[in-house]
């Protein structure tokens, strides 16, 4: 018997289109969910967020990584209050630390790669002081090339705090949402 091209071209797309379709099903029917995909605690619907406290000698990294959680938190239908006094809650918070580690080296003396990693403290409270949720020590690294020029290799970092920045805002937001 023999079967023309647009016929086996058929056949293959049904089969896939058949594979796919039965692990939708799977992942669905095995109670798969995505972590932190749950809702503040304590009936929490609205928080302020106030720049967080810097404790490094980063200039203006409590400005970026509070951006990026206010950013987080908006995103998933909390309202964000420029103020405690209108909101639900308030989110703050300390960077402890910030430290910068030779990961690669081109020859004994010359780094070819490194690696920041910020620390971070946050606690979420009611507006009657109780914490609802804390985290102590909450970090996050992202890894950057070491230019032979200095502006271009702290080019190079402040990209890698921006991408840390973002990733620890949606790893905080996993964190207070994934018991509740």
């Amino acid at each position: 018997m023999y079967l023309n091209k647009g016929v086996i071209i058929l056949i293959v797309k049904r089969t896939t289109l058949i594979a796919i379709f039965l692990l939708c099903i799977f992942l669905l029917g095995c109670g798969y969910k995505f972590a932190g995909g749950g809702s503040f605690p304590a009936g929490i619907k609205s928080v302020c967020i106030p720049i967080l406290k810097n404790h490094t000698t980063e200039v203006g990294i409590e400005n970026t990584i509070t951006n990026d959680l206010i950013y987080e938190v908006s995103r998933h239908n909390i309202a964000i209050f420029p103020r405690k006094s209108e909101a639900d809650s308030v989110l703050s918070g300390v960077i402890t630390s910030i430290s910068v580690e030779t990961i690669t080296h081109k020859d004994p003396q010359t780094s070819s790669e490194r690696r920041v990693t910020v620390t971070v403290n946050l606690k979420l409270t009611l507006l009657n002081g109780s914490v609802v949720w804390s985290v102590k020590g909450l970090s996050d690294h992202e890894e950057y090339d070491v230019e032979t020029g200095k502006i271009e290799t702290e080019q190079n970092r402040s990209d890698a705090i921006a991408v840390l920045s973002k990733r620890l805002a949606k790893k905080v937001y996993a964190h207070i949402t994934e018991v509740f």
